[in-house]
Protein backbone atom coordinates (compact mmCIF):
# COMPACT_ATOMS: atom_id res chain seq x y z
CA UNK A 1 0.00 0.00 0.00
CA UNK A 2 2.91 2.26 0.54
CA UNK A 3 3.57 2.22 -3.14
CA UNK A 4 0.46 3.96 -3.85
CA UNK A 5 2.56 7.22 -2.81
CA UNK A 6 5.69 6.50 -4.61
CA UNK A 7 5.05 8.59 -7.53
CA UNK A 8 3.78 12.28 -7.89
CA UNK A 9 1.65 10.98 -10.77
CA UNK A 10 -0.30 8.87 -8.80
CA UNK A 11 -4.32 10.67 -8.36
CA UNK A 12 -3.72 10.10 -4.85
CA UNK A 13 -1.11 12.08 -4.61
CA UNK A 14 -2.07 14.61 -7.12
CA UNK A 15 -5.27 15.07 -5.13
CA UNK A 16 -3.36 15.53 -1.71
CA UNK A 17 -1.29 18.13 -3.41
CA UNK A 18 -4.39 19.75 -4.85
CA UNK A 19 -5.93 19.88 -1.90
CA UNK A 20 -3.24 20.75 1.01
CA UNK A 21 -2.07 23.83 -1.57
CA UNK A 22 -4.85 25.35 -0.27
CA UNK A 23 -3.51 25.83 2.78
CA UNK A 24 -0.23 27.27 1.55
CA UNK A 25 -2.56 30.07 0.32
CA UNK A 26 -5.13 30.52 2.81
CA UNK A 27 -4.11 33.19 5.87
CA UNK A 28 -1.95 32.05 8.84
CA UNK A 29 -5.29 32.21 11.26
CA UNK A 30 -7.39 30.39 8.56
CA UNK A 31 -4.86 27.84 8.85
CA UNK A 32 -5.09 27.27 12.38
CA UNK A 33 -8.91 27.17 12.61
CA UNK A 34 -8.34 23.88 9.91
CA UNK A 35 -6.17 22.80 12.72
CA UNK A 36 -8.60 22.84 15.53
CA UNK A 37 -11.65 22.17 12.87
CA UNK A 38 -9.44 19.15 11.97
CA UNK A 39 -8.62 17.56 15.26
CA UNK A 40 -10.90 18.45 17.19
CA UNK A 41 -13.42 20.44 16.44
CA UNK A 42 -15.49 18.46 14.09
CA UNK A 43 -15.17 15.41 16.72
CA UNK A 44 -16.85 17.90 19.24
CA UNK A 45 -19.74 18.68 17.46
CA UNK A 46 -20.58 15.56 16.18
CA UNK A 47 -20.62 14.16 20.09
CA UNK A 48 -23.11 17.46 20.59
CA UNK A 49 -25.13 16.26 17.53
CA UNK A 50 -25.57 12.69 19.09
CA UNK A 51 -26.68 14.32 22.32
CA UNK A 52 -29.29 16.54 20.45
CA UNK A 53 -30.60 14.05 18.70
CA UNK A 54 -31.00 11.82 21.89
CA UNK A 55 -32.61 14.88 23.32
CA UNK A 56 -34.99 15.11 20.41
CA UNK A 57 -35.77 11.00 20.53
CA UNK A 58 -36.32 11.46 24.35
CA UNK A 59 -38.23 14.40 24.48
CA UNK A 60 -40.94 12.86 21.79
CA UNK A 61 -41.22 9.35 23.35
CA UNK A 62 -43.46 6.96 21.74
CA UNK A 63 -43.39 3.05 21.72
CA UNK A 64 -39.80 3.34 19.49
CA UNK A 65 -37.98 5.74 21.70
CA UNK A 66 -36.14 2.77 23.44
CA UNK A 67 -35.42 1.72 19.71
CA UNK A 68 -33.94 4.46 18.68
CA UNK A 69 -32.39 5.15 21.94
CA UNK A 70 -30.74 1.91 21.33
CA UNK A 71 -29.45 2.72 18.18
CA UNK A 72 -27.86 5.87 19.17
CA UNK A 73 -25.98 4.03 21.76
CA UNK A 74 -24.58 2.05 19.14
CA UNK A 75 -23.37 5.27 17.65
CA UNK A 76 -20.21 5.74 19.65
CA UNK A 77 -19.77 2.24 20.58
CA UNK A 78 -19.30 1.16 16.52
CA UNK A 79 -16.59 3.99 16.51
CA UNK A 80 -15.08 2.48 19.21
CA UNK A 81 -15.35 -0.78 17.53
CA UNK A 82 -14.22 0.80 14.11
CA UNK A 83 -10.86 1.91 15.66
CA UNK A 84 -10.12 -1.13 17.37
CA UNK A 85 -10.39 -2.91 14.10
CA UNK A 86 -8.41 -0.21 12.30
CA UNK A 87 -5.24 -0.98 14.72
CA UNK A 88 -4.03 -4.14 13.05
CA UNK A 89 -4.92 -2.96 9.14
CA UNK A 90 -2.59 0.01 10.23
CA UNK A 91 0.22 -2.82 11.31
CA UNK A 92 -0.66 -4.74 8.62
CA UNK A 93 -0.23 -2.26 5.98
CA UNK A 94 2.66 0.28 7.32
CA UNK A 95 1.80 2.89 5.00
CA UNK A 96 3.78 5.90 6.33
CA UNK A 97 2.33 9.55 6.82
CA UNK A 98 2.47 11.29 3.18
CA UNK A 99 5.06 13.87 4.60
CA UNK A 100 7.66 11.44 4.96
CA UNK A 101 7.58 10.47 1.41
CA UNK A 102 6.45 13.81 -0.28
CA UNK A 103 8.13 16.98 0.27
CA UNK A 104 6.10 20.45 -0.52
CA UNK A 105 3.71 19.87 1.82
CA UNK A 106 2.17 22.26 4.01
CA UNK A 107 2.01 20.27 7.65
CA UNK A 108 -0.23 21.99 9.63
CA UNK A 109 -0.27 19.65 13.04
CA UNK A 110 3.18 18.24 14.07
CA UNK A 111 3.98 14.86 16.06
CA UNK A 112 2.34 12.53 13.59
CA UNK A 113 5.07 9.67 13.75
CA UNK A 114 2.40 7.12 13.54
CA UNK A 115 1.12 5.26 10.22
CA UNK A 116 -1.60 6.61 7.43
CA UNK A 117 -3.72 4.11 6.14
CA UNK A 118 -6.38 4.21 7.59
CA UNK A 119 -7.62 7.60 9.26
CA UNK A 120 -8.43 7.02 12.42
CA UNK A 121 -10.52 10.70 12.66
CA UNK A 122 -12.28 9.47 9.05
CA UNK A 123 -13.00 6.17 10.31
CA UNK A 124 -14.43 7.61 13.89
CA UNK A 125 -16.57 10.10 12.16
CA UNK A 126 -18.14 8.30 9.27
CA UNK A 127 -18.88 5.22 12.00
CA UNK A 128 -20.44 7.78 14.28
CA UNK A 129 -22.32 9.53 11.06
CA UNK A 130 -23.84 6.28 9.81
CA UNK A 131 -24.27 5.41 13.50
CA UNK A 132 -26.89 8.74 13.72
CA UNK A 133 -28.24 7.73 10.16
CA UNK A 134 -29.79 3.98 11.70
CA UNK A 135 -31.32 6.39 14.72
CA UNK A 136 -32.56 9.12 12.83
CA UNK A 137 -31.70 10.03 9.28
CA UNK A 138 -32.15 13.89 9.87
CA UNK A 139 -29.23 14.32 12.15
CA UNK A 140 -27.36 11.42 10.47
CA UNK A 141 -27.64 13.36 7.00
CA UNK A 142 -25.84 16.12 9.25
CA UNK A 143 -23.41 13.81 10.58
CA UNK A 144 -22.03 12.11 7.55
CA UNK A 145 -21.55 15.92 6.41
CA UNK A 146 -19.54 16.53 9.34
CA UNK A 147 -17.52 13.32 8.63
CA UNK A 148 -17.09 14.23 4.95
CA UNK A 149 -15.84 17.88 6.06
CA UNK A 150 -13.64 15.74 8.31
CA UNK A 151 -11.85 13.79 5.82
CA UNK A 152 -11.55 16.95 3.71
CA UNK A 153 -9.97 18.38 6.46
CA UNK A 154 -7.10 15.70 7.29
CA UNK A 155 -5.89 15.84 3.76
CA UNK A 156 -5.93 19.80 3.97
CA UNK A 157 -3.71 19.41 6.96
CA UNK A 158 -1.45 17.30 4.97
CA UNK A 159 -1.61 14.05 7.58
CA UNK A 160 -3.23 11.65 5.35
CA UNK A 161 -3.78 11.14 1.55
CA UNK A 162 -7.02 10.81 0.26
CA UNK A 163 -7.30 7.14 0.40
CA UNK A 164 -6.72 7.07 3.85
CA UNK A 165 -9.87 9.29 4.04
CA UNK A 166 -11.81 7.18 1.88
CA UNK A 167 -10.33 3.51 3.53
CA UNK A 168 -11.43 4.92 7.19
CA UNK A 169 -15.09 6.11 5.25
CA UNK A 170 -15.80 2.89 4.20
CA UNK A 171 -14.14 0.65 7.17
CA UNK A 172 -16.73 2.82 9.44
CA UNK A 173 -19.32 2.28 7.34
CA UNK A 174 -18.71 -1.05 7.50
CA UNK A 175 -18.50 -1.45 11.00
CA UNK A 176 -21.76 0.26 11.59
CA UNK A 177 -23.82 -2.02 9.20
CA UNK A 178 -22.62 -5.17 9.64
CA UNK A 179 -23.15 -4.82 13.26
CA UNK A 180 -26.29 -3.27 13.47
CA UNK A 181 -28.96 -5.60 14.08
CA UNK A 182 -26.84 -7.47 16.61
CA UNK A 183 -26.02 -4.70 18.63
CA UNK A 184 -29.60 -2.54 18.48
CA UNK A 185 -30.93 -6.63 19.22
CA UNK A 186 -28.39 -6.65 22.22
CA UNK A 187 -29.14 -2.84 23.43
CA UNK A 188 -32.73 -2.79 22.71
CA UNK A 189 -33.92 -4.89 25.95
CA UNK A 190 -31.35 -3.06 27.98
CA UNK A 191 -32.78 0.08 26.95
CA UNK A 192 -36.12 -1.15 27.95
CA UNK A 193 -35.33 -2.30 30.83
CA UNK A 194 -33.52 1.64 31.93
CA UNK A 195 -37.22 3.09 30.27
CA UNK A 196 -39.39 1.30 33.25
CA UNK A 197 -36.52 1.48 36.09
CA UNK A 198 -37.96 4.48 37.77
CA UNK A 199 -35.88 7.19 38.14
CA UNK A 200 -33.31 6.44 35.56
CA UNK A 201 -35.72 5.93 33.29
CA UNK A 202 -35.72 9.51 31.73
CA UNK A 203 -32.79 8.58 30.06
CA UNK A 204 -34.80 6.77 27.60
CA UNK A 205 -38.27 8.87 27.75
CA UNK A 206 -39.70 12.41 29.00
CA UNK A 207 -41.52 12.02 32.54
CA UNK A 208 -45.01 13.97 30.84
CA UNK A 209 -47.38 12.20 33.47
CA UNK A 210 -47.40 16.06 35.51
CA UNK A 211 -48.68 17.16 32.18
CA UNK A 212 -50.77 15.27 31.65
CA UNK A 213 -52.28 15.18 35.10
CA UNK A 214 -56.35 16.66 34.77
CA UNK A 215 -56.20 20.18 36.43
CA UNK A 216 -58.69 20.28 39.78
CA UNK A 217 -60.40 22.83 40.42
CA UNK A 218 -62.22 23.35 43.53
CA UNK A 219 -65.77 22.68 43.64
CA UNK A 220 -65.49 20.96 40.46
CA UNK A 221 -66.89 17.54 39.44
CA UNK A 222 -63.13 16.34 39.59
CA UNK A 223 -62.83 17.82 42.63
CA UNK A 224 -65.26 15.64 44.21
CA UNK A 225 -64.66 11.69 45.69
CA UNK A 226 -65.08 9.06 43.00
CA UNK A 227 -67.39 7.27 45.45
CA UNK A 228 -69.44 10.50 46.46
CA UNK A 229 -70.22 11.06 42.65
CA UNK A 230 -71.42 7.68 42.16
CA UNK A 231 -73.85 7.73 45.17
CA UNK A 232 -75.29 11.05 44.37
CA UNK A 233 -75.92 9.65 40.91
Amino acid sequence: MAGLADSGSNPDVDLLYDINGLAKDAPHWFDRVMEFVGEWGLLLVMVLLVLWCWWNVRRRGGDEAAASVAALIWAPLAAGVAVLVNVPIRGFVERPRPFVDHEGLEVLIGGKSDYSFVSDHSTLMMAMGVGLFVANRKFGLVGIGLALLGGFCRIYMGVHYPTDVVGGFALGTAVVLLLSPLATALLTPVVRAVERAGRVGWLVRADRSAGAREKVIPGSRSDVDPAERDLAA
